[in-house]
This record gives C-alpha cells, structure tokens and sequence, in this order.
C-alpha cells in the first residue's frame, strides 16, 4: 500500500476487508468475550433493580470517554450535576453529560426502529457538540501526534466521498453475512474512526456507537459497558494497532485489541456489581437493625441509584412529603450512612461507601 500520512485517505477500502479476520486466535478469543459478556448481562438482569448499575456506569462511560479526548471532568462533578437542578459546574463537565444525553437519544431511536444510519450518527454528534454542524465538507482536517505535532493521518475528503464510506459502513453493520457480531463490532469501530466524518467529536460518537451496536445485535440490554477506562488505560495499543490496520492492514491484532476490551470490561463489570450487591445487602441490614422505622426497599434504592440523592428524589420515588424524607436523610446522616453536602442551593446526601467502590474502576488520565 502506498499509504501517505499527509494526503487525504480517500482509498480507505470499504467493508469487508480482504483479509482472514476469523482465523483460530480471534474465534477462541471470541468465545471468552462472549462469555463474559453474556455474564454481564445476566448479573444486570439479576438486580433488584438494573437501574442502579446502568445510570452509574453510564456517567463513568461518558467521563472516561471525554477524557480520551481531553475533556476533563471527576465522576464526582457529574454525580453531582445528574441531580442539581441548577449546576454550575465547569465547561466540560457540561459537554460530558451531552455525551450521556447523546447516548440514551441513540437507545431511544434504537428501540423505535433498530437501525445504525448515517443520520442518526451525525445527530449523536450534534448532541455531543451541542451544535448543528453536520458532515466534514472543507478540507484541512489532520490528526497529529499530540507531543511531536507530526500529521500521522489524514481521513478522506470531500463530503460525497465521506458519505459514500459511510453507506458503505451502514450496509455492512446490517449486512447478514455470517460473521461473528464481536468481530464485527471491532471492524466497525475502525472503519468509523478512519472515515472520521465530522470536524470534531468523532471519539465519541465512535464510542457511542460501539454501545449501540452491541444493544442492536441483542447482546446487551443496556449500554452498561465502560469501555473507555480499558481505552484509557491500554490507549498507546489502541492508536498504534489502529495505524497498524491503516499502514498495513494488519487486522488481527486490532480484532483481539477489541475482543480482549470487550471481556475486560465486562469481567470487571461483574465484579462490581457483586460489590454493589454485598454493599447494599449489608446496608439494608445495619439500617433495618439501626433505623428499623425508616427502612424500606425503596429507600434502599433511592441510595443506590446514584451516590448522591436528595429529599426531591426520595419523594418522586414515593416515600413521603419533602419533610418526611428530609428527616429519613438526617436521621441515616447522623447515624453515618450518609455525608451531606450543599451544593448551591440544594442540599445533597452522599453513599459515600458506594462512591468508593465506583471509584475504585477510575484510571488515571494520561
């Protein structure tokens, strides 16, 4: 190939590649993928309540992801600003929780109609970006090393061109051609990132779709993965293997790159919902014993849904009148299940047991 990192990739092959991409080492590492995915799944099924699990690990997702991009926030700031009215946090803990709304728009649309398209692509990216900007259709658009400044790619160019990649990569997402959901879902995510259709905010909206597909093809409920802490922490493999299939079209370590995320993630997804579990379990039973008068499932939920909550969501959740489940808050603060905390005008209520195991799963960013 006479790749050239400075010219615009305008003969980026379409899908599917011409290559073995299904040979012994990728099908057995497909298999424990699988596995520890359909275990996942079925610990999230297996909740009291799956809410619990999914709305934290999507707000990891969606910090983590935008950390990838340098868009730095703590999960702490976003628990928080899930349930402040009125936060005034900073511009990018803003611009992360558009990644969430971006996120839970393609779940809706997905389970209206089950279709990965072009357009539902560049409205996730409106979201995420905040702005109306569609398809790259001007050129200049590089990708360098962030130390050297050196260009290590230039994705193609010319609108008609990006859009016909793109159609492309729709017919092979919705392709029945036999192959194994999980290799595709590694093919998909390069070809995505290649094409790189928008002027910014493609990371992201790559990431999202990686949640889409695997809900699309039934292999997960709920985009309850948090993929982006094993990007983080294995992100100089990400980018190289990546070149690798651009330069050389080298597949194979790209596919077992992405498999080994998949079961990675999804083994330490299951351990911390056994954490979460054993966590809340002991919980209930030390407030039954202690605050016998105020213990409720309910209640249990309501402080496990997020780390934080407040007297607003305790009472949406049916457990009384703002004062009623006020004094439930201070009574479980006084006796150290909770740590309060102002926050503007509003008074939050931190589990604070429950934000040391979510924090637990935080890499650190690079």
């Amino acid at each position: 190939m006479n790749f050239n990192a400075e010219k615009p990739y305008n003969k980026l092959p379409l899908l599917p590649p011409k290559a073995d991409i299904e040979n012994k080492a990728i099908l057995k590492k497909t298999i424990a993928a699988s596995r520890a995915l359909s275990e996942l799944k079925g610990a999230i099924t297996n909740l009291p309540n799956p809410t619990l699990f999914v709305d934290t690990i999507n707000l990891q997702e969606a910090q983590a992801s935008s950390a990838i991009e340098n868009i730095i926030t703590t999960q702490d700031e976003l628990f928080k600003a899930t349930i402040v009215e009125k936060y005034d946090g900073n511009p990018d803990t803003k611009e992360v929780m558009h990644y969430k709304e971006a996120l839970w728009f393609g779940i809706s649309k997905l389970n209206k109609r089950p279709i990965l398209s072009t357009n539902l692509f560049i409205a996730i990216m409106q979201i995420i970006k905040e702005n109306r900007s569609g398809i790259r259709n001007l050129p200049g658009t590089q990708l360098k090393n962030p130390v050297s400044g050196k260009i290590v790619y230039t994705p193609p160019q010319g609108e008609s061109i990006i859009r016909t990649k793109l159609k492309n990569l729709e017919d092979f997402i919705h392709a029945e051609d036999g192959m194994d959901p999980l290799i595709k879902m590694a093919i998909i995510h390069y070809q995505f990132e290649a094409i790189h259709p928008f002027f910014d905010g493609n990371g992201r909206t790559g990431r999202i779709i990686l949640l889409l597909y695997l809900k699309m093809t039934g292999l997960m409920d709920s985009p309850a993965l948090y993929l982006s802490d094993y990007i983080i922490r294995h992100k100089d493999e990400y980018y190289k293997h990546i070149r690798q299939v651009t330069e050389e079209r080298k597949w194979k370590d790209w596919i077992l790159y992405m498999l080994d995320m998949i079961e990675k993630t999804a083994n330490k997804g299951c351990r911390q919902i056994s954490e979460i579990d054993k966590l809340m379990d002991q919980m209930s039973k030390e407030i039954q014993k202690i605050l016998p008068k105020i213990y409720s499932r309910e209640l249990m939920e309501g402080l496990f849904k997020l780390p934080y909550t407040k007297r607003s969501h305790l009472e949406k959740a049916g457990l009384g009148n703002l004062k009623t489940v006020g004094n439930y808050l201070k009574e479980l603060e006084q006796k150290g299940f909770l740590k309060s905390e102002q926050v503007g005008k509003e008074k939050l209520y931190l589990n604070y047991r429950l934000l040391k195991i979510l924090n637990k799963s935080t890499p650190a960013v690079r």
